[in-house]
């Protein structure tokens, strides 16, 4: 019999397997995130961009994160299928997904660039770029030129939990690190020296993202555990069924951030508009932008949180192929303790230090109406992230088990229903204290129906043991 392609995921000690995959998944996500934040810091930081700038970021940024959802999909799904198929041996299954992952990413590209274009104006007003004509003509022009790397953008993600699925997952950091290391340098050159203003930093990002695709390209052609052919690359219809079926859970945490930060930043338009200082066309800008800075910092967390689970997926996958669901339930046990320290520090940092997190985004060239707001949103927004994190982590791990209907469910609960429906509803009763409200009581939530699936779980791993773990 043929051994099996990455073996060592059966045998090798579960603490060892977490830190090679999941450490170099934390900083690809984390490093992926930093693209946008660190055009936000720069833009905040330059004196005639500043707040208005910030906003425009915030405005344009729920649309990258829709081109994120697509190409995780394709790709945290095609990881998934992978590695179930090569722990069972299905070595031409895993060839021909992969081959099929990358059409349909460069298709579906493509597509969400032309529709991006065509409806850019009115795609701009319905995520809050009309709260003044300064952050409308900045969020404009931050878009036109964000839309010309979107291809780049997702084939980079989207190639990146693919990577690790062949069992590189310091190439796959080591490629979007490239791309981000690049954008941090050229960002101060456009924005400070040359001030090229919202243009500069999208142009510094676009630059980055093509050298991740580059890459990418180039270890398409180097595999390792898996050799693409020219039968691979094919639109192979019964197996993107499959493995867009594991992604949506992926797909559905990012699409549904859009849909609450689309609801949020037009409640925020609303009862902005409605402040006794907010509600001045000086000052209307920045309550969308200080949530936009907000959000910046969770996804920083969010993404270590993710990084753990997704880059515990080829783990996970392996070892259910091939029968050994009690190593599969010992990395269960360390995701979800590793999970709730992340969101412990991430909490004392936004309670005891928050001034401090304002400084880096620009406040010292805003109001104290910026400052005094951008506590209080911190403070709010951002404490019941001990819930947030394992709530992540349990939507994604239930993914690497092949159980996408319980992920796909609880990742809808807790970004539509609760996420979008207590955005729109709380404001009603708290006004724009209510957007920030909306976080925590969704977090509280989704957590009561996520122990319920975190038990299930456990009593499934437990079943039908095989042998004792490594």
């Amino acid at each position: 019999m043929e051994q099996k392609s990455n073996a060592f995921l059966e045998t090798e000690k579960i603490s060892v397997l977490m830190r090679k995959y999941a450490l170099p998944c934390i900083i690809s996500l984390l490093v992926a995130a930093l693209y946008n934040i660190v055009d936000q810091i720069f833009i905040a930081n330059a004196s005639y961009l500043g707040s208005y700038g910030n906003a425009a970021n915030t405005v344009v940024y729920p649309l990258t994160v829709v081109a994120l959802a697509i190409a995780v999909m394709i790709g945290d799904g095609c990881c998934a299928f992978v590695s179930l198929s090569l722990g069972a041996g299905e070595k031409e299954k895993a060839h021909r997904s992969i081959g099929s992952a990358v059409l349909l990413c460069v298709l579906s590209s493509l597509i969400l660039t032309a529709i991006y274009l065509i409806f850019q104006d009115q795609i701009l007003a319905f995520f809050g770029g009309t709260v003044n004509e300064e952050t409308f003509h900045h969020s404009k022009e931050y878009f036109i030129w964000i839309c010309i790397g979107i291809p780049f953008y997702m084939f980079g993600q989207a190639l990146n939990p693919i990577i690790r699925s062949d069992g590189s997952p310091k190439f796959a950091m080591v490629s979007t690190l490239a791309g981000a290391v690049v954008n941090i340098i050229l960002d101060p050159i456009f924005i400070f020296v040359f001030h090229w203003g919202m243009m500069g930093a999208a142009l510094a990002t676009i630059i980055g993202q093509i050298l991740t695709a580059v890459l990418a390209v180039w270890y398409l052609f180097h595999m390792k555990a898996i050799k693409l052919s020219k039968d691979s690359f094919h639109f192979y219809f019964p197996l993107q069924k499959r493995y867009l079926a594991l992604g949506m859970t992926s797909f559905l945490s990012q699409i549904s951030l859009v849909a609450a930060m689309a609801a949020i930043n037009n409640m925020i338009q609303k009862y902005g508009a409605l402040d006794a200082i907010f509600g001045q066309a000086q000052y209307a800008q920045i309550p969308m932008a200080v949530v936009g800075i907000v959000m910046k910092f969770f996804q920083i967390v969010i993404s270590i949180s993710v990084g753990m689970a997704a880059g515990c997926i080829p783990i996970v996958g392996y070892n259910m192929g091939a029968g050994r669901k009690d190593r599969a339930s010992q990395l269960f046990t360390r995701l979800l303790i590793c999970e709730g320290l992340v969101g412990a520090v991430a909490l004392v940092i936004v309670e005891f230090f928050p001034q401090q997190l304002i400084a880096v985004f620009g406040a010292a060239n805003e109001s104290q109406y910026y400052t005094d707001f951008a506590i209080r949103a911190f403070r709010i927004y951002l404490c019941m992230m001990v819930f947030a994190c394992i709530n992540k982590g349990t939507f994604i791990y239930l993914q690497s088990l092949g159980r996408a209907l319980a992920s796909t469910l609880l990742s809808m609960v807790r970004e539509v229903v609760f996420g979008v429906g207590f955005a729109l509803l709380l404001p009603l009763f708290f006004g724009l204290d209510g957007v920030l409200y909306s976080m925590p009581v969704s977090d509280i939530l989704t957590f009561v129906i996520a122990v319920v699936l975190i038990r299930q779980t456990y009593g499934m791993l437990r079943s039908d043991k095989n042998n004792s773990a490594s």
